[in-house]
């Protein structure tokens, strides 16, 4: 039997034969989700628990085999699929383990496995009236919880409650070694050392492997209101912001950000979407007010709004979530419309909230001195500094040759200014195959160093998913 065979044999008996694909089979979870990253894997294999987990990654690490987690495989920088430069690689998918293991409502915490649905989270959390608040969108029906943690996903709530950093309380993790660390503590303080949840957490998959955590929950809110704001630029948006804090307090959860060039894709792509009012307009601005208490917040909202001043040039406001819905729907399917567009050379930067219209301006006019003609599609969570910046052709047929020949150069002048604004050119979809190089020129020596050698000390072979993030 060759090397192969007997590899194929030996996972097979730790999960058994019907929890192994290869060959074409294997080929759909070779591809990442944007459709940019394909490699090859020796097979995709399903364990069904810790212990499963455990025995496959003692097999591979014994034979030199690369291992790849992969949850939903939704990664947006090519996480969470194989290389394409023909070594041999497994890719371990956790969908399999999805199970619910505990519910304490008390202690708002929930304890899952990796391969639960974030959708079947938030179901979970609704039923013993608590909110999961990881607020994702194009994605949430298909990602998977160990794949948000893995990245540190951001979303829509960020604003009010973190990302998904911090909202954890306990990892259970299989080490690069197979050996099982369970950390799975629902408590809120600890102070005993260094808190080992963090090493995991955003690392993709390259120093271990996250199959359960004890997610925090938080209260269900009991009263919300929404409102689509059009406003003069950024700088009014930002403005905005600040108002609101000031007068909403940290009712607010949500407040998004979405250029015209958005809505554009949005209109064309996406079936039943519409203009939020009569007259089109550069900017909206997208906010929710939510709190527990069940008083109305749409007067509160309102009031706000009004006070403002010039910066807002229309606005509506629904108290249902119905009404609400349709405009989140704006915000939510920009990626598939861009998707549908085609391929374009996309941005996840941060900077400091009060530096997001210089960021965009700056960008904006750097970039169109340098290629003149090209559509940016800039959204996001202004309400965290998170940017999503997008780059492509108005000619969708001339993309193609567009990133080819002038990626490296767009992508340049986006983080020259992410830099100068002391931002982040990662700020929620992570490094991946797509900044792992980039990275080396925005991070210190110092701090390059450290992540080497934290993943020296817990993965010295360079067997967990590599080639990505360092």
């Amino acid at each position: 039997m060759s090397l192969k065979g007997q590899l194929i044999g030996a996972i097979a008996a730790v999960t058994g034969g019907d929890s192994v694909l290869t060959g074409d089979a294997a080929a759909p979870y070779c591809k990442d989700w944007r459709g940019r990253y394909a490699g090859e894997a020796l097979a995709i294999v399903f364990p069904s628990d810790v212990q499963q987990v455990s025995g496959l990654v003692k097999i591979c690490a014994g034979s030199g085999i690369a291992i790849v987690p992969q949850g939903g495989n939704t990664s947006l920088c090519g996480a969470s699929v194989p290389l394409a430069d023909g070594s041999k690689q497994v890719v371990i998918n956790l969908s399999r383990m999805n199970r619910i293991r505990a519910v304490d409502a008390i202690n708002y915490t929930m304890t899952v496995e990796a391969g639960c649905k974030l959708a079947s989270i938030y179901d979970a959390s609704e039923q013993v009236d608590r909110l999961f608040p990881l607020g994702l969108t194009a994605i949430a029906p298909h990602c998977e919880i160990g794949g948000n943690l893995s990245t540190n996903a951001g979303g829509i709530g960020v604003l009010r409650y973190g990302s998904a950093r911090d909202l954890v309380l306990g990892l259970e993790v299989v080490l690069p070694d197979g050996r099982i660390w369970n950390g799975l503590r629902s408590l809120r303080k600890d102070n005993t050392g260094y808190d080992l949840k963090h090493l995991f957490m955003g690392a993709e998959g390259t120093l271990g492997i996250i199959t359960a955590a004890v997610l925090k929950l938080y209260p269900r809110p009991k009263s919300s209101a929404t409102a689509c704001v059009a406003v003069r630029d950024p700088a009014a948006a930002v403005a905005l912001l600040s108002h609101l804090r000031a007068t909403c307090g940290d009712k607010i959860s949500g407040f998004e950000i979405i250029s015209r060039s958005c809505l554009d894709l949005v209109f064309k792509h996406i079936d039943d979407t519409h203009e939020p009012f009569a007259m089109q307009y550069e900017w909206l601005v997208i906010t929710k007010l939510a709190d527990v208490l069940p008083a109305p917040l749409g007067g509160a909202l309102r009031d706000a709004l009004e006070t403002f001043g010039e910066g807002v040039l229309e606005f509506d406001i629904a108290d249902d979530e119905t009404h609400a819905e349709r405009w989140w729907r704006l915000r939510k399917n920009i990626a598939e419309a861009q998707k549908a567009e085609g391929v374009s050379i996309k941005h996840d930067v941060s900077v400091p909230i009060s530096s997001v219209p210089q960021f965009i301006n700056e960008a904006s006019a750097n970039l169109r001195n340098a290629h003149p003609g090209v559509r940016i599609v800039a959204f996001g969570h202004i309400g965290d500094g998170n940017i999503h910046y997008n780059i492509s052709m108005l000619d969708a047929s001339k993309n193609a040759v567009f990133i080819e020949q002038h990626e490296q150069s767009v992508n340049r002048i986006v983080y020259e200014v992410v830099a100068k604004l002391d931002g982040s050119i990662s700020a929620e979809h992570g490094l991946g195959q797509l900044k792992r190089e980039e990275i080396t020129h925005y991070k210190s020596a110092l701090e390059l160093e450290l992540m080497r050698k934290i993943k020296q000390a817990l993965d010295p072979d360079g067997q967990m998913n590599p080639g990505k993030v360092i």
